[in-house]
């Protein structure tokens, strides 16, 4: 059995997994990158196979696009990504590609939210804490959180 290198952050947030589960998908903007830098672009098609496409940007104006699809699609429960492919299942070369896998789990009147990052090697996954996985996982997943809590 081959080892899986990934990386994962949870929160309990106190909202139920269709709020949630609405906030990420339909407020992604407003969430997706650690403060004071923005998403600009969320271009999603949320189907297997469909676009999940962002574009991130810094206070001073670098722009980062990010192209991907999406693997598998439940709604309210598990969304997978990877930008290993774009749409139409065209391979992408990359150091940074990994399996993104969210899931929103019921826990009483709460969501455990899980996001892995899972990567093809030890390297990758190591270049990916180095950038700081944790610190800015963490504090879109606290956004993500306050967010959600804001509906519920």
């Amino acid at each position: 059995m081959s080892e899986i290198f990934e990386l994962r952050i949870s929160r309990l947030i106190r909202a139920a997994p269709e709020t949630v589960w609405n906030v990420y998908t339909q407020r992604t903007a407003e969430w997706f990158c650690p403060r004071p830098w923005t998403t600009p672009v969320v271009d999603w098609d949320l189907r297997v196979g469909g676009r999940a496409n962002v574009e991130m940007a810094s206070p001073e104006g670098e722009r980062h696009p990010y192209s991907g699809v999406f693997l598998e699609v439940v709604p309210g429960r598990r969304l997978v990504s990877t930008g290993a492919f774009t749409e139409g299942w065209v391979p992408q070369a990359g150091e940074m590609n990994f399996v993104r896998i969210d899931t929103f789990e019921a826990e009483d009147d709460a969501t455990l939210y899980t996001a892995v990052a899972r990567h093809w090697d030890e390297k990758a996954m190591s270049a990916h804490r180095a950038m700081g996985f944790e610190q800015g996982w963490a504090a879109v997943a606290d956004q993500l959180a306050e967010l959600a809590e804001g509906v519920a």
